[in-house]
Parts: C-alpha cells; sequence; structure tokens
C-alpha cells in the first residue's frame, strides 16, 4: 500500500511539471494552440446586454375622410296628443299605423252645454255693446251742461265786476259750473263700465268657443298614429292621451361624435347611412351640439335623411359615415399600444442609436386590420414585441420588419 502511494504521489508530481513549466510543449503534443489570435471569433464575442424587440417600419397613410359613427334612427316629431277638456268620446277610434294628415279628427268629444254656454256668452255681450250709445250720449249731455255752465258763469263774473249782478248769482253759477264738471266725469265712468262691460262678455265668448274648439283633437302635423286614439264613450280628461303622432319622412339619424372628431364635422356636410337591414341612405348634418355629453364627452350630431316611403323606421341601429377633410395616419396592430407611468396611451419607437422613446397618440379608428392612430410623424419605428420591457431611454437590438408583413 506504501508503494502504491508513493508511485501516485510521484505521477501526480510530475503531471504538474508538465502542467506549468511544460505547457506549451504538452498542447503541441496534444495538438492544440494556446495562442488567443487563433480563437474563434464565437470564443472571442462577449454577450450583450440590450434587448431584442421587433419594430414596425410604419410611413403614414391617409385615410377614408368620412367620419364613422355608431347610431339610431329618430322620428323626426313625436307627439302626445292630449285633450284639454271633461267630456266622453263620440268619434270612432283610429287604429295605430293609420295614416293622418295636419288638422285630420282623431277625437270628438261630447258638446253638453257648451254650445248653450256660447250663445249666453254672445247675448251677454250684444247686451253690453247696445249700452255704448246711451253711455256716449250721456257723456255729450255732460259737455253740453258744462259749456253752458261756464257760458253762466262768465256773464255772472262780468256782471259782477261791473256792479250790474250780484254776488249770488256769481256764486250760483260756479255751483252750476262744479255740478256740470261732476256729471261729464260721471258720464266718463259709466261710459268706461260699460266697454268694460263689453270686453268680459267678449272675452267670456272666446272662453265658451276656446272649450267649443277643446271638443275637436286633431293631428297636429301629417304622420302616422303609434297608438290607438281614445275609445268610443271613453272619458277624457285635461291631461289624458288620445293618440300618438310621429312624423318619419324626413327622419333623423343621431349620433354622438368623439370630441378629437368634432372640429372635421360641418353642419350642412353630406352623410351616408347602412342600416342593420342593409338599406342605404343619405342625408345633410343639420344639428351638431355644442354642449358635451358630462360622461361620454361625446357630442350629439343629427343627420336628416328623405323617408319618402316610409321604409325606415324609428330606432333602427344604422353606421353612419359623414364627409370630412382627410387625415394622415399609421395602421398598428392593438396589441402595440401601451400606456407611460403617467397613464398617457402610446407607442414605444426606437430612435437614433437603437434608443426607445414615447409618444403619446390619439385612436382615429379601429378596423378589422388594427387601428388607426395620429400624433406620429410621417415614418416612425414602432416597437410592436417587447414594448412591455423596455423603457424610455433604454438600448435595444431592432429586428425590423415592414407594413406588409
Amino acid at each position: 500500500m506504501r508503494l502504491i502511494s508513493f508511485v501516485n504521489a510521484v505521477l501526480v508530481i510530475i503531471a504538474l511539471y508538465f502542467l506549468v513549466f511544460e505547457r506549451d510543449a504538452l498542447f503541441a503534443f496534444a495538438g492544440r494552440s494556446d495562442d488567443p489570435v487563433e480563437t474563434t471569433a464565437e470564443e472571442s464575442a462577449s454577450p450583450s446586454d440590450s434587448i431584442g424587440v421587433v419594430v414596425l417600419r410604419s410611413t403614414a397613410r391617409e385615410i377614408g375622410s368620412a367620419v364613422q359613427l355608431r347610431g339610431q334612427t329618430k322620428a323626426n316629431r313625436q307627439v302626445e296628443v292630449l285633450a284639454e277638456t271633461i267630456s266622453t268620446v263620440v268619434s270612432e277610434p283610429k287604429r295605430k299605423g293609420a295614416f293622418v294628415e295636419a288638422d285630420d279628427l282623431l277625437c270628438e268629444l261630447d258638446p253638453g252645454t257648451r254650445p248653450a254656454s256660447l250663445t249666453e256668452a254672445m247675448a251677454a255681450k250684444l247686451e253690453a255693446e247696445s249700452r255704448v250709445p246711451e253711455a256716449e250720449a250721456r257723456l255729450l249731455e255732460a259737455h253740453a251742461r258744462v259749456a253752458e255752465a261756464e257760458i253762466n258763469l262768465k256773464a255772472a263774473r262780468k256782471l259782477s265786476e261791473t256792479g250790474f249782478g250780484s254776488e249770488t248769482r256769481r256764486i250760483s253759477s260756479e255751483a252750476e259750473m262744479s255740478s256740470a264738471e261732476a256729471g261729464v266725469k260721471t258720464a266718463e265712468a259709466g261710459l268706461e263700465a260699460t266697454q268694460a262691460g263689453i270686453e268680459a262678455a267678449t272675452a267670456a265668448v272666446a272662453a265658451a268657443q276656446r272649450e267649443i274648439d277643446r271638443l275637436t283633437i286633431e293631428a297636429p302635423f301629417r304622420g302616422l298614429l303609434e297608438s290607438d286614439t281614445a275609445e268610443l264613450g271613453s272619458l277624457m280628461q285635461p291631461g289624458s292621451l288620445c293618440a300618438t303622432v310621429i312624423q318619419l319622412d324626413p327622419i333623423k339619424l343621431v349620433g354622438f361624435v368623439p370630441e378629437t372628431e368634432v372640429n372635421r364635422i360641418i353642419v350642412g356636410s353630406m352623410a351616408s347611412a347602412q342600416l342593420v337591414t342593409g338599406l342605404q341612405v343619405e342625408g345633410r348634418v343639420t344639428f351638431l351640439s355644442r354642449s358635451a355629453d358630462e360622461t361620454t364627452r361625446t357630442f350629439e350630431v343629427e343627420i336628416t335623411v328623405p323617408n319618402p316611403e316610409l321604409l325606415i323606421r324609428d330606432g333602427q341601429t344604422a353606421n353612419i359615415q359623414i364627409a370630412a377633410e382627410g387625415v394622415k395616419a399609421h395602421l398598428l396592430p392593438q396589441s402595440a399600444l401601451t400606456l407611460n407611468n403617467e397613464g398617457e396611451l402610446g407607442v414605444r419607437t426606437v430612435i437614433t442609436d437603437n434608443v426607445v422613446d414615447f409618444v403619446p397618440i390619439r385612436l382615429l379608428r379601429d378596423s378589422a386590420e388594427g387601428v388607426w392612430v395620429g400624433g406620429l410623424p410621417e415614418t416612425a419605428d414602432i416597437i410592436v414585441i417587447g414594448q412591455e420591457f423596455v423603457t424610455r431611454g433604454v438600448t435595444v437590438t431592432p429586428t425590423y420588419r415592414e407594413a406588409s408583413q
């Protein structure tokens, strides 16, 4: 055992000797060179610390000039026609869906004693008018007495001043003058009372006539009945529903435009829409709200469309396109969008020296191919894979692909 251990120690010493002092000769014997110049490029290359990302080289393109919205159809006018007086219906009902012209009879009510009330009011008016000549005659008579009293007073004063008349006569003439003036005021008051009576009688006649007019409830405009009219014999009170009338020609398309697109829409612009039924329609923008919805921050827009054949119904969904000036945008995959630390929506791009930058964007349109965004330069290198693992200022190793890939 001691001999074997001694032999092993000698062999280890010999091996160490060759490795330390005869290294080159040993490597040459083994067929390996230790010259660092002959090492391969893979052995000499140092590992990279940069992150690999996939970059889309995108160029802005002009997208369609239409502002696209999703909305619905809405009747141009819709009115609930209500009763204004108490009475029972004496007319046969019209059924919903019926077409009515303006001023067509919808509900007729029982007149009751209203015609007699109108006749009584008209008689009272005639009686009040007949009192006018008498009141006017009294006023003329009072003015004549004033004129006579004035003449007598002047004569009495002149005779009194020259000593040919007594003071008593002058005082009597003045009293007569005052009485005549009081008579004028009484006659004027009587005439005014008569005229007031005429006005009151006229108002009573108008009220009675208005009450009779309320017995016939008519269509306010040309349209369709959305409900049956009130049934025969039903009791109507002020506020009771006679019928609902809607106007579908023309009809409105109502949508809500985001605040980023509102300045591209002008009242009077042409617009088209496709209904869920496949029907294509055209019209013009007739209204654009000046106030945004507090919840959605969108603006209401209305488009008036002809509907002579009544093919468009109230409440149908419509895809609306409003003509507007074109705009340049980039088409990107939706997955390329990200948020920065401040919560801004944008994309990460590669700029000079492969450094990452963040650019805020605005969404313009969504499509099956991706999203159209604005806010980027004419050409941009946009990170589409790996953007979530880098931040602004980081150096990356980009792999480029064209927009068509």
